[in-house]
Formats: structure tokens, C-alpha cells, sequence
């Protein structure tokens, strides 16, 4: 009996330790490698993790869908239908909102509702950077949360309407072995949800764009016109 269960333990750290050393989805070298707006507020010694994809949209049409996440807002252009599984309530929006366009710093974007079971409280960023169409820095860090780390999203221009959207996760090395194994754990989860997510951003902006017909729409009743 002993000697499955390590085995099993054993292929498990293995398989975190395979994906840990892939984080970094579709990012090139030099995005791994560059320092962004954000990174300055996690002290080494810290993680990073870059996932990017190259959109044929325009920065500002891409911004427009980004500013608007969070739960009771755009969403998380993810996979909605896991997210409601666990029942966190969000629907990814398919129409860009006036209301949903403003961030501020201090401002919250919510990924988990208050109330929810396994996490009463909720669970919150803080904008710490609005930089349209550049830069979205989102904060979290003790005493309201375990970690100490930053979420940013980053758009640059590289020519012919197209642009790169890069998120990066940059976190301080817990001092806890046990917070430490939490975030290896649920590392995967986390990549494969940010990976979906640059994709959901990706074809609402290059839907747009090949539209050619976008437009922010005001009110919400608006959204079926």
C-alpha cells in the first residue's frame, strides 16, 4: 500500500515540476526576461510567470476588453462553464460596456463573490496601475490575502494592427513551505484558466476588428443591438 502511494506522490511532484518549468505559455524569451510596470512591487526573491499570445487587433480594441474583467462586470473570458461548476457566477461578456470601461487605482476587481462557501470573504485585486492602453496592474497581498504578488496584463503595439497581450504573475517566494506548496499545486490551474483567458481577449478583439463595426455601447440594454 505504501509503496503505490509514493509512487503516485512521486509522479505527481514530478508532473508540477514539468509544468512549473513550461509556464511560460507563448511568451518569447525576451518577454520572460523584460521587466514590466508592476514587477517593482514584489520584492525579490520572487517568481514570475509570462504567458502571451499576438492579437490582430489594434492595442486600443484589446484594452477595451480587458479593462472590463471581473466577476459582475466583463468577466474573466475564460472557461465560464468550469468557473459556474464551483459556482462562481461569471459570464463573460460578448459586447463592450461603457460603464465597464473605467479602472482607477484603489478601484477592486473581483474574481470571487463574497459569500461564496469555500471562500466567504471573497477574493479580490486591488488596481494598482491603469495605463491605457498599456498596462492593467492588479495588487494582492497580506494581511487580506496569503500572497504577495502582482497580476498585470501588457499590450504592445508590433506593427500592421497587431499587438502582443502578455499577463504576468509575479509572486514573493513564500517564507510557509506550506504556502509554497499550494501555489506549486495550484499552478496548472492557474496557467491553463490565464491561457484560456488571453484567448477569450484575443477572438472578441479580432471579432471587432474584422467587423470593423465596433463601437462602446453605453447601457447594458443596448447589448443585443
Amino acid at each position: 500500500m505504501l509503496r503505490p502511494l509514493l509512487l503516485a506522490a512521486g509522479a505527481a511532484a514530478v508532473g508540477l515540476q514539468v509544468v512549473h518549468a513550461r509556464r511560460h505559455w507563448g511568451a518569447t524569451a525576451d518577454e520572460v526576461a523584460a521587466v514590466l510596470p508592476g514587477d517593482e512591487l514584489v520584492p525579490p526573491p520572487a517568481e514570475n510567470t509570462t504567458l502571451a499570445v499576438t492579437v490582430a487587433a489594434p492595442p486600443v480594441q484589446v484594452w477595451a476588453w480587458l479593462v472590463q474583467m471581473g466577476q459582475n462586470r466583463g468577466g474573466m473570458y475564460s472557461y465560464d462553464w468550469l468557473e459556474n461548476l464551483i459556482g462562481l457566477h461569471i459570464h463573460s461578456a460578448e459586447e463592450i460596456r461603457g460603464e465597464w470601461q473605467h479602472l482607477a487605482a484603489g478601484d477592486r476587481v473581483v474574481v470571487v463573490p463574497e459569500g461564496y462557501g469555500p471562500m466567504p470573504a471573497g477574493y479580490a485585486f486591488t488596481v494598482a496601475r491603469v495605463d491605457p492602453p498599456r498596462a492593467l496592474v492588479l495588487r494582492q497581498a497580506p494581511p487580506e490575502h496569503p500572497w504577495n504578488g502582482v497580476w498585470s496584463f501588457h499590450i504592445v503595439p508590433v506593427g500592421d494592427g497587431r499587438c502582443r497581450l502578455l499577463a504576468r504573475s509575479r509572486t514573493e517566494v513564500a517564507p510557509q513551505p506550506g504556502l509554497r506548496i499550494a501555489t506549486r499545486i495550484g499552478e496548472p490551474v492557474t496557467l491553463v484558466m490565464t491561457r484560456r483567458m488571453l484567448h477569450g481577449i484575443r477572438q472578441r478583439a479580432e471579432r471587432r476588428t474584422a467587423t470593423a463595426g465596433w463601437r462602446v455601447r453605453s447601457r447594458p440594454e443596448q447589448a443585443g443591438t
